[in-house]
């Protein structure tokens, strides 16, 4: 066999083997794109939303930029809350039908071990006024007029877990 022969060969088991590596290499991240589509990642900062268990988004404080502005005044200290209603804050992840009267929602501060727990017909009424407001260190707290909710005491601060469990 002549010495261009034997080159000739070489090459094309060379390019046979860079071939096959590169396409198992596309076929495996095409297979693992697959696999995670409908995965939800959260970014730093955002809030997580549970539904019966299962992450099914985060919302990220840019979100609320789309949302309208609503205020209460509390009567606690007669200040002005101003934020966006947890309704339209779920509304922009959930469908309305994923929602039931009696589902529960559960907000909740890690850091200051605390949460509250409203219905779905309670957080969907406007006049309950159960929103986010920011707090004075740019927090968002959950804040409200109704019963278990409407003092400065009740109100859950640094807000970093939603949790729906439909019922």
């Amino acid at each position: 066999m002549k010495q261009k022969t034997r080159i000739n060969i070489g090459l094309l088991v060379l390019v046979v083997l860079v071939g096959s590596v590169l396409g198992i290499e596309a076929w495996r991240r095409a297979r693992a794109e697959r696999q995670t589509v409908g995965e939800v990642v959260l970014t730093p900062g955002s809030v997580p939303i549970y539904l019966d268990g299962q992450l099914i988004a985060g919302f990220q404080p840019t979100d609320l930029e789309q949302l309208s502005k609503v205020s209460f005044v509390d009567a606690e200290q007669g200040k002005t809350q101003e934020g966006w209603l947890l309704r339209d804050v779920l509304l922009l992840h959930l469908q309305r039908k994923r929602l039931k009267a009696d589902s529960l929602i559960t907000v909740s501060s890690s850091s200051r071990n605390k949460s509250a727990r409203v219905t779905w017909a309670q957080a969907d009424e406007a006049a309950n006024w159960v929103m986010f407001d920011l707090s004075g260190r740019g927090t968002l707290k959950l804040v409200s007029v109704l019963e278990g909710l409407k003092t400065r005491d009740q109100w859950v601060q640094d807000v970093d877990r939603i949790e729906i469990t439909s019922k």
